[in-house]
């Protein structure tokens, strides 16, 4: 448990620091291995709709919570680095699936909200941070919020202001840590930063997001990337397959990975 409790310090002083952390989601040992060797990288993110994709189910809770847990504990073990996990909505009970994730090697989780009934999310996010007390780790909640990636056709203030009183009741029940994902502008995530207070909020990048020395200007605490960063690696993987049916080969820059 030494060590557990040293990575929990260790991601919650990073998502605290001033300086943006920028987590590039992965989804097995491998992938966990390979992003770890890149100088600059603190700490890694898992992915619940990769690794949901890598055997074969649908996202959004299809995947067995064990075999989740399985594969985040296999990320765990393959680096020296803290690493936090992407437990969906914590598969029907978020306390003990973050007490497995615990024991497992994981040191902070997202805990999405599904835009459920307020009072149930934080009931949830509660669940959360009493396992990590009870394992006497600082267990850093990425405690998240899908009002804005589901807002439909709901007029854009209003959807902003129900993000800051989830988010704000997220961190009043001990989330160090707040996820909003989904198109934020800069007048959106000064909102989101002046009410949550700086290196609370985190964010996810994607095309056209706001640049990462922005956000970290802006009081940002994280950036993740989320499913895109296998999607890169299977294009990578697909641009691989067409040169070959046309009749190329290899990339010029090829180099073994593993």
């Amino acid at each position: 448990m030494t060590d557990i409790a040293a990575r929990a310090h260790r991601l919650l002083d990073l998502h605290s620091s001033p300086e943006l952390l920028t987590v590039v989601n992965v989804w097995d040992a491998i992938t966990a291995t390979i992003v770890s060797e890149v100088d600059g990288i603190e700490a890694l993110a898992t992915a619940s709709h990769s690794i949901a994709a890598m055997y074969g189910y649908e996202d959004g809770e299809n995947i067995p919570v064990d075999l989740m847990i399985e594969a985040v504990g296999r990320i765990a073990a393959a680096t020296d680095l803290p690493v936090t996990a992407d437990l969906e909505a914590g598969y029907g009970n978020p306390g003990e699936t973050t007490r497995k994730a615990i024991d497992v090697g994981i040191v902070g989780a997202n805990l999405e909200d599904q835009v459920k009934p307020l009072a149930e999310a934080v009931a949830a996010v509660e669940a959360v941070v009493k396992a990590g007390e009870a394992a006497g780790i600082p267990f850093v909640l990425n405690a998240r919020t899908d009002v804005v990636a589901k807002a439909g056709d709901r007029p854009h203030d209003e959807v902003i202001a129900d993000a800051i009183e989830r988010g704000k009741a997220f961190l009043d029940v001990g989330a160090p840590v707040v996820f909003v994902p989904g198109p934020l502008s800069e007048d959106d995530v000064t909102q989101l930063v002046e009410a949550y207070g700086p290196q609370r909020l985190t964010t996810i990048g994607y095309p056209g997001s706001i640049p990462l020395a922005r956000q970290a200007e802006l009081g940002v605490a994280r950036v993740s990337y989320g499913p895109f960063s296998q999607s890169v690696a299977l294009m990578a993987l697909q641009d691989l397959t067409k040169d070959i049916v046309a009749g190329g080969g290899l990339p010029s820059n090829f180099r073994v990975l593993n």
